[in-house]
This record gives structure tokens, sequence and C-alpha cells, in this order.
């Protein structure tokens, strides 16, 4: 990469990530100072922790297209600051419905999109996936601290604090987009990172992305649903209070990644995919169930979270990069996009179901209640299709009209490797899926244009 390509990965992955942690940082502990608030009930608790999630899978996708009207920076400078008045809003709140308008608020600042398609602005095609890759690692990184930052800011200012410093958080996310992040040449549709809204109907037809989306949604219902009851175990049956519980997570994250990462190395050089997601899916539900049986022993408990994060860890990491691998060179973007949305309505929904549960069935249920969607997953899966192992390609090839185009993709399908090719002339790129193992760079290159 070039040192402005480094410049924008960095400082996109930087605005991301503050943001990210701070919509994360309440998760660990809002189960219990829910209680706290006027008008409490625990499915409104749940509601609040996943309400974001409704609005930011409902609108990232037109905020997204916005960006592509009146540009990159405008659209993520006012999302952030519509995330800044939604946190002040939850924290002034002193009842449980103001909690809610703050946290769909916090949501409806949606910037998503924008940025994955300011980084495609910023970058050069053949760059764009580490650039992506860069951003993907530091939304993982900025969950994983929140975990940890969130029970110990707890421990200073409350909860109600923490929502201050996620409003201080975007202030900060604001000025690096005016001042660190680099101004692109020209703004343009990248269809490996932006929705085309023409697609996708066809995206949400594909039986094996359409799993994809539901795999998606039901690990992020399990995660939020989790979540509204592990605090709370913490607490009442182990007897530790909220600002100590990052003891419980940090050796659990820890040994989750240390456990996850011969196993995706060797997913990708056994080309194994399948069943290593399928592997996961069971894990995470044989969590689930163990949670139930062991939630009132901690090391019983703390082992079962071993297992939970490390199957999910490892789902996070895999589920993105199958939709790449399976999704057309075209569609990318759209089928990310739908991924996405997906991802971010299961948090609305785990929270719902997750109150929902522990109202009605106590803090077990909620384990009981995720088994069973990790058992409805786990069907899906099994019928899922072999994944093929091929990379999306980004090839500039210039100016070229249709004629060009299609003698193009004829020629650039003959190059070892190459597994599929389209060129569309109004973009001037070459949209390719190749198998790395034996692709011939080199021919590859002679059809790039500076």
């Amino acid at each position: 990469m070039t040192a402005g390509e480094r410049r924008a990965a960095l400082s996109l992955s930087a605005v991301f990530s503050v943001r990210m942690l701070g919509l994360f940082m309440v998760m660990p502990t809002f189960a219990l100072y829910a209680k706290e608030l006027e008008g409490y009930t625990a499915l409104l608790a749940g509601l609040a922790i996943g309400i974001y999630g409704l609005s930011q899978g409902l609108l990232q996708i037109p905020m997204g297209m916005l960006s592509d009207r009146i540009g990159r920076k405008p659209v993520i400078i006012g999302g952030l600051l519509i995330f800044a008045v939604g946190s002040v809003i939850a924290a002034m709140a002193d009842s449980m419905y103001g909690v809610i308008a703050g946290r769909a608020l916090q949501g409806t600042g949606a910037i998503a999109s924008a940025i994955m398609a300011l980084a495609a602005d910023l970058t050069r095609e053949d760059q764009r996936m580490k650039v992506m890759a860069i951003i993907g690692m530091s939304i993982g990184m900025s969950f994983a601290l929140a975990l940890i930052a969130g029970p110990i800011l707890h421990g200073f200012f409350g909860v109600s604090g923490i929502f201050w410093v996620t409003a201080a958080l975007a202030l900060l996310a604001i000025v690096l987009v005016i001042f660190r992040v680099p101004n692109p040449v020209l703004s343009r549709f990248h269809r490996d990172t932006n929705v085309d809204p023409g697609l996708f109907k066809k995206a949400l037809a594909d039986g094996e992305l359409l799993r994809l989306d539901i795999g998606v949604m039901i690990l992020h219902m399990i995660m939020t649903a989790t979540f509204m009851a592990i605090p709370l175990i913490l607490q009442q049956q182990m007897g530790l209070e909220a600002e100590s519980h990052w003891q419980v997570y940090l050796p659990v994250l820890i040994l989750s990644v240390i456990l996850i990462l011969p196993v995706v190395i060797k997913a990708e050089q056994k080309q194994i995919m399948k069943q290593v997601l399928v592997t996961a899916i069971l894990g995470l539900g044989l969590a689930c169930a163990g949670m139930y049986s062991w939630y009132q022993s901690l090391p019983g408990l703390v082992m079962m979270l071993v297992l939970f994060f490390t199957a999910f860890n490892l789902l996070e990491a895999s589920l993105p990069s199958l939709v790449s691998k399976i999704a057309p060179a075209t569609h990318k973007g759209t089928a990310m996009g739908a991924f996405s949305s997906a991802q971010f309505l299961g948090a609305f929904l785990g929270g719902l179901m997750g109150g929902w549960m522990s109202q009605e069935y106590g803090l077990g249920g909620v384990f009981l209640g995720n088994a069973a969607l990790a058992g409805i997953w786990l069907m899906f899966a099994l019928s899922m299709r072999q994944p093929g192992y091929l990379t999306s390609y980004l090839l500039h090839v210039g100016d070229v009209d249709a004629k060009q185009a299609e003698d193009l993709v004829h020629q650039l399908s003959e190059v070892t490797g190459v597994a599929e090719a389209v060129v569309i002339p109004e973009d001037g790129v070459a949209y390719l899926k190749v198998d790395k193992k034996v692709l011939d760079r080199a021919a590859l290159l002679a059809f790039s244009s500076p």
C-alpha cells in the first residue's frame, strides 16, 4: 500500500472502531443498570440493548446511497453527530423509554456503508481487500476491548457515564474524519463495496448467500441475548460486582483467540470451511446448553464461555469470508450489504428474545432459547454447498467501450487461475474471481491500465 492508503486504512479503522466501541461498551453491564431505571422490565431492557440494531440495519444501506449523492464525509460526520446526540439522550435518561430512544438514535447514525465506500474511494482496486481486512479486524478488536472497558468504566462512572464517554468518542471520531482521513480525489460507485439496489433482490434470492445471512442474524441474536443473562449471573450467582466482570472476560477472550487461530489457518489450507462452520455452530449450541446446565458454577460457566467465544469468534471471522467466496464478483458489495443488515437486525431480535425469555423463563431460559436457535442454524448449514475457494480480485483496465470490454472478458478468462471475469465499461474495472494458488499474476497484470 502507498502511504496514503495506509493512512486511509488506519484512520478509517480508528473512526469505525471508536464508534463500535461506544455501541458495545454498555452490553456487559446494562442488564444490571436497567433495574435502576423507571419503567424497568426485562423485555424493555432487552429492547434497549438491541434497538440500535433495528435502526442501523434499516438505515445503513440508504445512508451509503446518500453518500453517493452528497459525499462520504458529510454523511459520516452527520451520522457521528446523530450518534453523539443519541448517547447524550441515553446518558441523561432516568427511564427505560429514554434509554431506548437514545439507543435507537445511536443506530440511526448508520455510517458503516459510507465508511466502506470512502475506503474504496481512497484505495486502488488491487489494495482494497487489505484495507477492508484492516477495518474488519478493528471491529473485532473494539468488541473485545468493549467487554473489558465496559465493566471498568462502570466501576468509575456507572452506565450513564459510559454513555457520556461514548458521546465523547463520537466527537473524537469527527475530529479524525476532518483532520486525519484523506479527502478522495473522486467519489464513485464501487460494485465490490457499494450496494446496487437493482441487485438486492438477486442477492436475497441466492440460497447460499441467504443461508449466510440467516446464520449471521442468528449468531448476533445469540450474542445479544447472552448478555441479557451473563452480567446478572456473575453478580447474583457468583457474587462478582460489575466492575470485576472484566476479570472473567479477559482470560476467556484471550484463550478463545488462541484456540481459533490454528483452526482458521487449517480451514483455509485444507479447504474445509463448511466442516469448520458446521463444527463451530455445533460448539456454539453445546456452549449454550452447557451454560444452562452449569450457570450456577463459576468454573463450569467459565469453561462454557471459553467454548462460546471460541465458536463465536470463529464464526464471526468465517462468515464474511464465505460471503466473499460465494457472491458473484460484481455483486459483492450488495451481498455484503445484505449480510451486514442481517447482522444488525440479529442484534435487535436477540435483545428482544433475551429480555422476553429471561422475563418469562428465568436466566436459564435464555440459554435454552439460544441452544434452540443454534440447532435451527445447524440444519441450514448442513445443507449448504462446499464453497469454492476463489478470491475476489479487481483490475483497473481503464477506459474501454462495450466491444473492448467483451474482448477483455475472453482474454482474462484464459489467464491461468481466473475462474470468472466481468468487465464493466463505465467502471473501467474488471471484476474477477481467481484461484490465488495457481493465478498467473504477471499475465493478469499485463491487462492493467495505469
